[in-house]
């Protein structure tokens, strides 16, 4: 028969606690992970406005590189022009001909200038008046535009008002006259009248 042990056996309890350690692992990583789903934010708006964010700032970072190298690239170009321009040859002479020709150029500009400052100022034609009365107040204004010295400025306002009281005067003579024609034909006739009377303001 075997010899039975008085205490525990150790690889047994060793194999206990780490079964309870693991469950209890276990349990924390569960609870964690119901705590993680509790306090998630699901709302979709909030992830996309998080997603723009997040992109605005990647553009916000490029632009700046892009800043930077083209600043670097401006001061590399600046540096090869400075360069160029002190290696620069001399200019060239200029011949005779050219030199005539430039002159000739800045003659013709100078006489330009010279007929431009010679040029008689013209009489504004806004400001001429010779046919035409000022008039100062209402007055003048109503005296200027009365007929002068018997000629009618401006005949052809009382046409209307000579017309209705020239038809009035002499339409009932018309037709006691021609008693069978008819208005349109009378009217016809009245007209005629007109054209060649001395009420008419635009014979005179």
């Amino acid at each position: 028969m075997p010899k039975k042990f008085k205490g525990e056996n150790s690889k047994a309890v060793e194999a206990r606690a780490r079964k309870a350690a693991a469950e209890d692992e276990k349990k924390a990583a569960a609870k964690k992970a119901a705590e993680d789903d509790a306090w998630r934010d699901d709302d979709k708006h909030a992830s996309k406005k998080a997603q723009r964010k997040n992109a605005e700032e990647e553009k916000r970072k490029a632009a700046i590189e892009r800043k930077k190298l083209s600043a670097q690239l401006l001061a590399e170009e600046e540096e090869t022009l400075a360069a160029a321009a002190s290696s620069k040859a001399p200019p060239k002479k200029l011949t005779q001909a050219e030199l005539s020709k430039r002159k000739a150029e800045q003659d013709a500009l100078k006489e330009a200038e010279n007929k431009e400052k010679e040029e008689p100022l013209h009489e504004n034609l806004n400001r001429v008046m010779t046919d035409t009365e000022v008039a100062q107040s209402v007055e003048q204004a109503i005296a200027a535009l009365d007929v002068k010295d018997g000629v009618d400025m401006h005949p052809e306002k009382r046409v209307k008002a000579a017309w209705t009281a020239f038809e009035q005067g002499r339409i009932s003579q018309l037709r006691a006259e021609n008693p069978s024609l008819r208005l349109s034909q009378i009217r016809q006739m009245l007209r005629k009248e007109w054209q060649k009377s001395p009420l008419n303001p635009l014979n005179k």
